[in-house]
């Protein structure tokens, strides 16, 4: 078994300091970064079934860019005015840049981490704990986002506000990778859909979240990196690890 390619079911990293960039090089690796989702919006009708009002918060809690274009694209199909005194609270500086699309950037409160963690902006907004947050999602959420979450024991409240589906491959695209990465259980019902005679073989398997290892499970794929596990809480490090391990072994 050798790695060369490994395919991250992920957009592409908006920075360069992506760890994913440092095990490319480290270890001679080909990164692909290619979703296996996509997603799709929910509209005014749909979304006053989860009995939310937007008004009620005081602070917004966005994890991806597609967060911030769907809360604003509802809030006007609802034709909802956010307050100048509203709180924006960002995974990272990306994130709240983007802000910059639909808000006047210096006159709001805008927070972010400086390393694009989860855990660093819960730190942040520790210290905002008077706030109401509502957490802009999917109606598929991020596992460890919610986890990182709920264990701060910070009061908030989820608004589903689009939808992840398959994100279909073209006829002619390539797919000859040696390791597949995902993070989601749509992410697996993507691969199974596209590629309906898919053969493991040889090619390993990772993924992010207990729900996403059960789907592998199920598929009845074998599951060779799983994150997170004690001490290792991304799936950056657990890559990392695995990639150690597996010089290790070819040494001999």
């Amino acid at each position: 078994m050798k790695i060369k390619k490994i395919l991250v079911s992920q957009p592409q990293p908006t920075t360069e300091k992506s760890p994913y960039y440092d095990i490319a090089e480290k270890y001679n690796v080909k990164i692909d970064f290619r979703p296996f989702i996509k997603v799709e919006p929910i509209f005014a009708k749909e979304f006053r079934t989860q009995r939310i009002s937007i008004s009620d918060y005081t602070a917004i809690i966005f994890n991806a860019r597609h967060g911030i274009d769907h809360f604003f694209r509802l809030c006007e199909e609802l034709r909802i005015t956010i307050p100048e005194t509203m709180k924006y609270f960002c995974v990272s500086e990306s994130v709240a840049v983007y802000l910059q699309r639909y808000i006047h950037y210096r006159k709001r409160k805008v927070f972010y981490g400086a390393t694009g963690k989860m855990t660093e902006l819960v730190t942040i907004m520790k210290k905002h704990a008077e706030e109401k947050y509502l957490l802009i999602t999917s109606d598929v959420q991020n596992e460890e986002t919610m986890s990182i979450l709920e264990k701060s024991k910070i009061a908030f409240h989820k608004a589903v506000m689009y939808k992840t589906v398959s994100n279909d491959f073209d006829p002619n695209e390539e797919f000859n990778y040696d390791m597949l990465l995902f993070f989601s259980p749509v992410g697996i019902s993507s691969l199974l859909k596209n590629f309906p005679n898919f053969e493991q073989g040889d090619i390993q398997i990772g993924c992010f979240g207990a729900s996403t290892a059960q789907a592998v499970r199920d598929a009845g794929l074998r599951l060779d990196l799983e994150a997170p596990v004690p001490g290792v809480p991304s799936m950056t490090m657990a890559l990392e690890n695995y990639m150690k391990e597996y010089v290790k072994k070819n040494k001999k």
